[in-house]
């Protein structure tokens, strides 16, 4: 088992396995082959059970020869039963898998694990990334614990708070005048002029990889069985069509028995470039301009937006959006159900859950998992407004007269 070459996802071209992401013949997006012909099922589950508490105990499935070495290694984060969410969205079997638990707090932990190690693995000294504030805090950290330099970009206007957990690793972190889609077009061209692995660019085949392992640690979770359907925020695409291709790796090379699960995507009415495509029945995606609070979704040209479509659509899934009053609620519902506080991210995803519920797109029968994928102390500003605290006098009286009129007034 090991990764064979880099192939194009158009044209099929193949290329070797170093820092490259476009396609020669027809600029197509590149992914990673591997050679699973020795693979046998059941010595792959032993391996994987004795293996490292992380991503890497499934490293057989990702873009290395022999397991990297990681200081910060993310993964096998919680998968809870979410009954009171469940009850409350009349579900019979709802699991949340809560990706906040990483060491930078979202699933970006395991998508930058993977490119760093490959970034050494190619011998870069210097790893960058655009970002809209998970991945930055994410390139930072781990840049950090490997001994490598770094440069962060990100729209100036982010969440103080990711600006913050970013700088404090030491990055050099920059600041521009635009939207994510500016910051990114900045990163592409720096790609060329910089000998620099930019994660998210050049090295964005091997860096997409990292996402499988939230598919791998739903299906072991489970006892070695499979949801029926995925409810996961879409951005750019990646990291849904990824945890589509983790199902499907394992199911066709027998680690797990069943079907792909139906995939629903969950995107921000106001930045919805994939949701309104899936709507208006194209088969790809308009650029939109980011307006919304969901700031780490807010990719208005999502490069595996087609993808998301396709996935989407052949699984019997759906992409849906939501606004920012109902991101606000779909925060407030995870916390006061399951004690998870999400950020804006995953209030996108609990509120697309919460429509799909109301709509009857899901059978109370079916076993459900939804994906949370970052930590509601990198957003306190979407849940300000909502925000109460009763201050009184520091005496049994003043206690007694609040609450008094509190249980009058309810």
């Amino acid at each position: 088992m090991a990764p064979e070459a880099l192939v194009c996802k158009e044209c099929d071209a193949t290329y070797p396995l170093e820092a490259r992401y476009v396609c020669e013949e027809c600029f197509g997006p590149l992914d990673v082959k591997y050679d699973f012909s020795d693979l046998d099922p059941s010595e792959s589950r032993r391996k994987i059970q004795a293996g490292s508490r992380g991503i890497w105990r499934y490293a057989d499935f990702l873009p290395f020869a022999e397991r990297p070495r990681d200081p910060l290694e993310p993964g096998l984060t919680p998968l809870i039963r979410a009954e009171r969410l469940a009850e409350r969205l009349g579900l019979r079997e709802l699991w949340v898998k809560n990706d906040a638990a990483n060491p930078t707090h979202s699933f970006k932990d395991r998508v930058v694990a993977v490119a760093l190690a490959k970034a050494r693995e190619l011998g870069f000294t210097t790893v960058a990334c655009a970002s809209t504030g998970n991945l930055a805090n994410a390139v930072a950290a781990h840049a950090a614990a490997s001994g490598l330099d770094s440069y962060v970009f990100v729209p100036s206007d982010l969440e103080e708070q990711k600006l913050l957990a970013t700088g404090v690793y030491g990055t050099r972190l920059v600041g521009v005048k635009g939207n994510y889609d500016d910051v990114n077009r900045l990163c592409t061209q720096l790609c060329e002029t910089r000998p620099w692995a930019f994660v998210n660019v050049n090295l964005r085949p091997y860096y997409s990889q990292g996402s499988k392992t939230l598919a791998f640690e739903t299906v072991e979770q489970l006892g070695w069985s499979l949801p029926d359907r995925i409810v996961g925020p879409v951005a750019s695409g990646s990291l849904f069509t990824k945890l589509g291709r983790g199902f499907s790796e394992w199911i066709d090379l027998g680690l797990v028995e069943g079907e792909l699960p139906s995939f629903n995507g969950a995107q921000a009415q106001g930045c919805s470039p994939v949701a309104t495509a899936f709507a208006e029945g194209r088969d790809f995606c308009v650029p939109q301009r980011p307006d919304t609070i969901a700031k780490s979704l807010a990719i208005g040209d999502p490069a595996d937006g087609p993808y998301a479509l396709d996935l989407a659509r052949n699984s019997g899934g759906a992409i849906d959006s939501v606004t920012d009053d109902e991101i606000r609620s779909g925060i407030r519902l995870l916390a006061e159900t399951t004690g998870i506080f999400t950020e804006t991210a995953g209030g996108v995803t609990v509120a697309t859950l919460a429509k799909l519920a109301d709509r009857g797109d899901i059978d109370r029968d079916e076993r459900v998992v939804a994906y949370i994928t970052g930590e509601g102390l990198k957003t306190l500003d979407a849940t300000r407004d909502g925000f109460e605290m009763y201050e009184i006098e520091p005496t049994l009286e003043g206690f007694e007269a609040e609450f008094e009129a509190v249980a009058a007034a309810s």
